[in-house]
């Protein structure tokens, strides 16, 4: 017997959000498809002011999915993406899926060694590469080589304008030239792809079910595990997002700003689907950009606009700096981190818009909850689970067992948007699974009326004495000191207690030096001695991912080897 939980959060939904959705049918294909029926002519990409109707994008898709099967692509064949954010992503992504084949999205600016070995793990034979990455795949192992290579130029989707200022024979034009593309041999032209005649309209399309994306979880150290996503995870996953902000409607109104990178499954769910499922104007950047931002603001505010604090901060800042308003962007959603309360307050009074914190994981498609895009949002939690998505919370040692309401205890969830494994990896994909239900790794607590409250990831925890350490709560303790702009707590090993808490700061820029022992006295009188950093190391910078968020194992390496223990 199916065991079926409560969902008190049901009752904390915005008006207008369903308790569940239909399942989903058809496959991604279908969301271009369907918004080049409805809109045709209106514009569904905006590359540095050049847009791309999706009329012409629907077309393109078919006249690179032609090429690819000309090039022997099938259904099921890994196709590799190594591209930043530009109009050739979608198509590119579209054309593969059109196929059947399955998207790996790969990030363009990793080293020659951490793409290797993604590469290594899913085998792709065929990969569609920014012009400045070619060369690093084409010198890969004899065993790792593509069969099929094609090279793409961003700066061919830039304005004619842009494209001939680029070419001026000057320093300054050679140096932006230089950033965006390279020469290349070897390749086949993303050019010639896209004057490929078109797919045949009785070209079978894939099922629901059919395997549509491997989405590598974040991290680039120890072996890279790919999530395996269907079409019907991503397909429910942009409609569960669309449901949870009915007041957005479809069509040439609604715009989406991608600044989060397409290949990161944040970026990827609500820039590249949920914005084409919509029939928005999918405003590219391929790099975060706050004067860009800006200036695109001004003619076509954002509907809708996923971000990371650091960013939503940037743009504030930015904002007030040039007198350039934010006014008119709607719904702002952050993931990947906390989003202090500090920042949601001026930012909203800014854009007369919504700042929401939300939550997901690759392995979820990956967006699992958000707050109300409501005046009940509750600060400091990651809101309610989407429509569809039940959760439980249960005992970590014993994940078959409830914690009871209120308490915390480790994160388990069952959805549609649900991955159901690691490519190539049943071993570990049977540890994260309990009954059927994924284990996310972190330790939450819900509340009596559905919201939830992240405390920490499981295998953050520094176990030191026999207690149990939640690293961002030391991190908040410490960030409240004035002498200290950026932290990173984690656990290192000790004789005496198995772990030591220790803390990497990043000094204020008004501080020139610290006082050891004040600062923990500062902590010490807000938390048990036993949280409190024995060691605190002062650092420059702290490592973080593209989209800002702190990598503790980086930093855990780092300080280990300042301290002479690797």
């Amino acid at each position: 017997m199916p065991y079926d939980p409560p969902r008190p959060w049901i009752a904390s939904y915005a008006e207008g959000v369903p308790e569940d959705l239909e399942p989903v049918s058809g496959s991604l294909v279908d969301i271009v498809a369907t918004s080049a029926r409805d809109y045709p002519d209106a514009p569904a990409l905006q590359f540095f002011g050049r847009t791309t109707s999706y009329r012409s994008l629907d077309e393109q898709i078919q006249r690179a999915a032609a090429a690819l099967h000309a090039h022997g692509v099938r259904p099921g064949d890994p196709v590799a993406i190594v591209l930043p954010n530009c109009p050739q992503h979608i198509v590119a992504f579209y054309a593969i899926l059109r196929l059947g084949a399955v998207v790996v999205e790969h990030n363009p600016l990793y080293t020659p060694r951490e793409l290797r070995k993604q590469f290594e793990d899913h085998g792709a034979k065929h990969a569609i590469v920014w012009s400045k990455v070619v060369r690093t795949v084409q010198e890969f192992p004899r065993d790792l080589r593509v069969k099929t290579l094609i090279s793409v130029d961003l700066i061919t989707a830039m304005p004619w304008t842009m494209q001939l200022a680029l070419k001026l024979p000057i320093a300054k034009a050679r140096e932006s030239r230089a950033a965006l593309t390279e020469r290349v041999t070897g390749a086949i032209s993303w050019d010639q792809v896209v004057r490929h005649e078109p797919l045949p309209a009785t070209h079978p399309t894939p099922g629901t079910d059919d395997l549509a994306l491997i989405q590598y979880t974040s991290g680039t150290t120890g072996s890279p595990k790919g999530a395996s996503l269907t079409h019907r995870n991503l397909l429910a996953n942009a409609a569960q997002a669309q449901a949870w902000v009915p007041t957005i409607h479809r069509g040439e109104g609604c715009v989406v700003y991608a600044v989060l990178p397409m290949f990161h499954a944040y970026g990827l769910t609500l820039c590249l689907t949920f914005a084409m499922s919509m029939g928005a104007r999918l405003v590219l950047f391929p790099r975060f950009d706050p004067d860009m931002v800006l200036e695109v603001t001004k003619k076509h505010p954002a509907t809708f606009l996923p971000l990371v604090p650091p960013i939503a901060d940037r743009l504030l800042t930015e904002s007030r700096r040039t007198g350039i308003s934010l006014e008119g962007t709607g719904i702002a959603i952050s993931g990947a981190m906390a989003l202090p309360h500090e920042l949601v307050v001026p930012f909203e009074a800014e854009t007369g818009g919504y700042l929401v914190e939300g939550y997901g994981l690759s392995e979820c498609s990956p967006v699992l909850m958000a707050n109300p895009v409501a005046e009940n949002r509750v600060p400091g939690t990651v809101g309610l689970p989407l429509p569809g998505t039940e959760c439980r919370v249960v005992d970590p040692d014993n994940p078959s067992v409830d914690v009871s309401p209120g308490e915390r205890g480790e994160l388990i969830v069952r959805g549609p948007q649900v991955f159901s494994g690691y490519y190539g990896r049943p071993e570990e994909t049977e540890e994260v699974f309990v009954d059927g239900w994924f284990r996310t790794g972190d330790i939450v607590t819900i509340d009596d009326t559905g919201f939830v409250r992240i405390v920490d990831r499981i295998k953050e925890l520094i176990i030191t004495g026999g207690f149990n350490v939640a690293p961002t709560e030391v991190e908040a303790v410490l960030r409240q000191h004035p002498a200290i702009a950026d932290v990173a707590v984690v656990g290192l090993p000790s004789e005496h207690s198995g772990e030591e808490v220790v803390a990497a700061i990043v000094l204020d820029p008004s501080v020139e030096d610290i006082d050891e022992t004040a600062i923990r006295d500062f902590a010490r009188s807000i938390l048990t001695p036993y949280k409190v950093p024995r060691r605190i190391f002062v650092v420059d910078e702290l490592p973080k991912s593209l989209i800002g968020k702190v990598l503790r194992r980086q930093v855990r390496t780092k300080l280990l080897e300042l301290s002479g223990e690797d």
